[in-house]
């Protein structure tokens, strides 16, 4: 499966508005978070690795509430990250509604 087959897929898993809007306060939340981090300074670069996991808690409440299905990221937890971004992007592209 290529990429962009996967992101076919991936927008299957995402049609309810409500789960596509928790997933954009996710990456907003992770974008956030990595600001704190930065900003703060010390010891707190090392929560860096928490980092990719900031979005989970509302994309999954969306996936099991609204959407019921399962998320991608227990399939392949690497391309569905890609997509978050992605459909974020194509999100304020309009390309997808928000």
């Amino acid at each position: 499966m290529t990429f962009e087959e996967y992101y076919k897929h991936y927008l299957s898993l995402h049609q309810n508005k409500t789960c596509r809007r928790l997933h954009v306060l996710g990456q907003v939340m992770t974008l956030l978070f990595l600001g704190f981090i930065i900003g703060a300074g010390g010891w707190y670069w090392l929560l860096l690795p928490v980092l990719p996991f900031v979005v989970y808690p509302f994309a999954w409440t969306g996936h099991f509430l609204f959407e019921h299905n399962k998320p991608a990221a227990f399939t392949n937890p690497l391309w569905a990250k890609i997509c978050d971004w992605r459909m974020l992007w194509d999100m304020i592209r309009g390309k997808i509604q928000f």
